[in-house]
């Protein structure tokens, strides 16, 4: 019996040929679309049960994606699938999220956030750097406050368990109002007003979706306490950019933690913003490198070849994008 085709569009590096050989060498025939020319390409993907893709938006030709409607499953290996063109596909194409593997190391970015956010660390270091040694300007005791994590899956949870640890109460908002997690409170997108009124840290941990783009507006933002402090390693799209820079440049003591951005390399080409927000003081900048830590690659892969494999044997695949997720 002839296997099924998978095709790989991620470079195949030793590890990650490693990995996939060790997860699915049993399940299908593994092609990585690097190592074929022009004619294997189209082979593979004319033949393809299983595509493994890291961004499509780019891996893919427009006449590609619209000649994929023999295949059976689309396996993304982000946990995002914004960059999934879904209106360039056969609408009945199942696409699935890689949601999770990457928590716990985006975790400890929004805590390292938080801190120096809370500790002024970066407003601290300009400041020596100018010759000014104010060893008397307070910084922010972070036990005893209260954060709201908006979005609480794999990273929400994950930011949860090292929060309250540190002596913070956890306010999580998620679609169903529930968590099995110990939280002191737990509500649903209707409850934000009132979340984002209690806290002193606000954790942008959910998906982009149709639902959750520009969530964060100047309305949301007006409550917020003046001294917030706004933590995002989802989507940039999630924030309204120019709401933002509004409040950061009216309340100075109000901090933005900006790790995903909204037009980024990877998921764009290029990086671009709207307003100089890396020139204000109360702003903490990262390159939406919370994931990347070293030696993180394999939950990922390992996740995902789990699901080709779940499919593979008659089973339903896990984390099937729905329509509100389904954005391009």
């Amino acid at each position: 019996m002839t296997k099924p085709v998978i095709v790989i569009s991620r470079p195949p590096t030793e590890e990650v040929r490693v990995a996939f050989d060790d997860y699915l060498d049993e399940a299908g025939e593994i092609l990585f679309i690097a190592d074929l020319d022009d004619s294997g390409r189209a082979a593979a993907l004319a033949n393809a049960s299983v595509l493994v893709v890291q961004n499509m938006r780019v891996e893919f030709t427009e006449e590609e994606l619209a000649g994929f409607g023999h295949i059976g499953l689309v396996q993304a290996l982000t946990a995002g699938i914004d960059h999934v063109p879904f209106s360039k596909l056969p609408p009945d194409l199942p696409v699935a999220a890689n949601p999770g593997v990457y928590a716990d190391a985006m975790a400890e970015h929004v805590v390292a956030m938080a801190y120096a956010a809370g500790k002024r660390l970066m407003v601290e270091h300009e400041e020596m750097r100018a010759g000014n040694f104010n060893q008397f300007r307070l910084n922010r005791r972070m036990a005893g406050m209260t954060a709201a994590i908006l979005g609480f899956g794999g990273v929400g949870r994950a930011t949860a368990r090292l929060l309250r640890p540190l002596g913070m109460a956890v306010h999580a908002v998620n679609r169903s109002g529930e968590t099995d997690e110990e939280v002191e409170f737990i509500g649903t997108m209707d409850d934000l007003e009132t979340v984002l009124r209690a806290a002193e840290i606000v954790v942008i941990a959910y998906s982009l979706t149709r639902k959750t783009r520009g969530l964060i507006d100047a309305r949301a933002l007006s409550w917020m306490k003046d001294d917030a402090i706004l933590i995002n390693v989802s989507r940039g799209e999630i924030i309204d950019q120019t709401a933002l820079y509004e409040r950061l440049t009216a309340f100075p003591d109000f901090t933005a933690c900006i790790d995903a951005w909204w037009v980024e390399p990877v998921r764009h080409g290029e990086f671009r913003i709207e307003h100089p927000f890396l020139e204000l003081p109360n702003v903490v900048a990262s390159p939406h490198n919370s994931a990347q830590t070293g030696g993180g690659l394999v939950a990922p892969l390992k996740q995902a070849a789990e699901n080709v494999s779940r499919f593979l044997a008659g089973e339903a695949p896990r984390f099937v994008a729905g329509d509100d997720e389904k954005l391009n």
